[in-house]
């Protein structure tokens, strides 16, 4: 390890943190490689230096030598094979998690995390049981726009957006976190009401789009994150992070947020019948729903609702 890896920087100098893209070719789906972009180029603007390394299949880095390490997402062959190398890079990854490296996983990253993916028909997929998480194969995908409330301890709430794409269902065991709580979409299972994962360092999500463009906040937590551990012996030297302009970053946000919000069409069909029903009861008979005597404005509210964009 190079002896000058955790050393303070001195004052006036500039700071830097190591990057490891695991599986840049093979597991890349969605755009997910943005979120390297994203990382270094919010880090080049506050004169940040940044080191990348990419480790593919084959590759045995020391990971303790990493500050972040990304680990995106891919479809089943590509993470059979994903899952039969990261065996061989479990005890240096596992020993780096554990020392505070911090670790952006997607999707598929997020389930070779856990410990195993059962695809439906197939054999499972070992995972390398860093997280307390395990994956079911299901038999309908969840593809929506989604929108999760997190807080990540940084004292506030911030709204996570993105796309998902996944038949996995996973489930927390008491070892792990969520990431967030669901607003719109379907998040780990459909069923409990949360999206990805954390443990000590470890964000896992099955966002993509890619997930750090659209959420500065988090990508900036990240980098505070990775500093903190590549000059973490003197933790009182880091400053805060220069505020960017994120006027686009902010705008894209919005727009993803509205999607993931708004009904879809299948609901808003639902309603529409629901309100033609109640109108044409009411035209039938007073005092229906909806009718004069049911106070004013009942039919009129669920129009309006059922009907927003």
């Amino acid at each position: 390890m190079d002896p000058t890896a955790r050393a303070p920087a001195a004052p006036g100098a500039s700071m830097a943190i190591r990057i490891c893209h695991l599986y840049p070719r093979l597991l890349s789906v969605a755009g997910d490689r943005g979120n390297l972009l994203a990382l270094t180029r919010r880090c080049a603007l506050r004169g940040i230096g940044t080191s990348v390394t990419e480790a593919d299949v084959g590759m045995v880095p020391d990971f303790t030598e990493f500050d972040l390490i990304l680990l995106h997402g891919g479809q089943d062959c590509e993470m059979r094979v994903a899952a039969r190398d990261l065996a061989l890079k479990a005890g240096s990854l596992t020993e780096a998690i554990e020392g505070g490296a911090v670790v952006l996983t997607v999707c598929a990253g997020y389930q070779l995390l856990g410990k195993y993916y059962a695809p439906p028909g197939g054999q499972p997929i070992a995972g390398i049981g860093v997280l307390d998480a395990v994956t079911e194969g299901g038999g309908t995908r969840f593809m929506n726009h989604i929108a999760v409330a997190c807080d990540v301890g940084q004292g506030r709430e911030h709204s996570l957006v993105g796309f998902e794409n996944h038949s996995g269902r996973t489930y927390l065991g008491p070892g792990a976190v969520p990431l967030g709580r669901v607003i719109a979409g379907s998040g780990n299972n459909g069923e409990d009401g949360t999206e990805g994962a954390r443990y000590r360092d470890v964000y896992a999500t099955y966002l993509h789009g890619p997930v750090l463009p659209k959420n500065p906040w988090l990508a900036d937590h990240l980098i505070s994150r990775a500093l903190a551990h590549r000059y973490r012996d003197m933790p009182d030297s880091l400053p805060s992070l220069r505020p960017l302009d994120d006027q686009t970053e902010a705008q894209a946000h919005a727009a993803a947020l509205r999607l993931a919000c708004q009904p879809n069409g299948r609901w808003r069909a639902a309603m529409a019948a629901r309100l033609r029903r109640l109108r044409a009861g009411s035209a039938a008979a007073p005092g229906a729903p909806g009718a004069p005597g049911d106070g004013p404005g009942r039919a009129g509210a669920l129009s309006a609702e059922a009907l927003s964009a």
